[in-house]
């Protein structure tokens, strides 16, 4: 069992948050994050969630649209 004065390694990062919905992916660069350093899990303020909601759901003009290519696992 783990004592009291362990601590996650969680840093202060700028991340890329990534959503899917409806079919869409929408991708929102800069977002400040807390990040473990040991698993990459990403940790984000109820704010920074409340404004991403915000940017994508409220239909904001991208800043610029990208196309990405998609592959099926099972077709490997």
């Amino acid at each position: 069992m783990m004592g009291s004065d362990w601590q996650e390694p969680l840093v202060e990062k700028q991340v890329i948050y990534t959503l899917e919905l409806n079919g869409k992916f929408f991708l929102v660069e800069n977002v400040p994050a807390r990040v473990n350093e040991e698993t990459g899990e990403q940790f984000f303020s109820p704010e920074i969630v409340e404004r991403l909601q915000r940017i994508i759901l409220d239909g904001k003009e991208p800043d610029r649209v990208i196309e990405t290519s998609v592959y099926s696992y099972g077709d490997c």
